[in-house]
């Protein structure tokens, strides 16, 4: 049996701990005191910055919810009024805004309506705004493989 409380939740790490290389002794400084060059100190060369990683794609429930705040905001409307023309609860609708859910088809659609805009129309301009966040952080925009700019929205369910 487990002796962890009932209620408390066990971490389970999933990556080993990095492994960090021992630290190198302090050169001898004394006067007169050689040691073999089996027991020196490797010289290391100068520290270079780590490579950068690959920037992250940006999730889509991100940028359905920029467009649907930027929509909001752009008719000055508050959450309560699209929330309640939408007939969803406002805490959701703002969540959804945040990217802190990721919202179904009919919520989206229901938000959308809300706004004045269909489905479509709230998807491509999700679909704008993710070709501007990723063109700013890939050389060369949006290519395929054949270097060919794609401007099509491709959807799976």
């Amino acid at each position: 049996m487990s002796e962890q409380a009932p209620n408390e939740a066990r971490v389970i790490p999933l990556r080993p701990p990095a492994a960090r290389p021992p630290a190198a002794r302090p050169p001898d400084t004394r006067p007169g005191t050689t040691r073999p060059a089996s027991e020196r100190p490797a010289t290391t060369p100068p520290a270079t910055a780590p490579p950068r990683a690959a920037p992250k794609e940006p999730l889509w429930r991100d940028l359905v919810g920029d467009v649907l705040r930027r929509e909001r905001l752009a008719q000055e409307r508050t959450l309560k009024d699209v929330a309640d023309a939408a007939r969803i609860s406002m805490p959701y609708l703002s969540e959804v805004e945040r990217g802190r859910k990721e919202a179904s088809s009919e919520v989206l659609a229901a938000a959308a309506h809300a706004l004045g805009l269909g489905l479509g129309d709230l998807l491509s301009l999700a679909q704008g705004e993710l070709i501007r966040v990723t063109s700013r952080r890939v050389p060369g925009g949006s290519r395929g493989r054949t270097g060919a700019s794609y401007d099509g929205l491709c959807l799976a369910a």
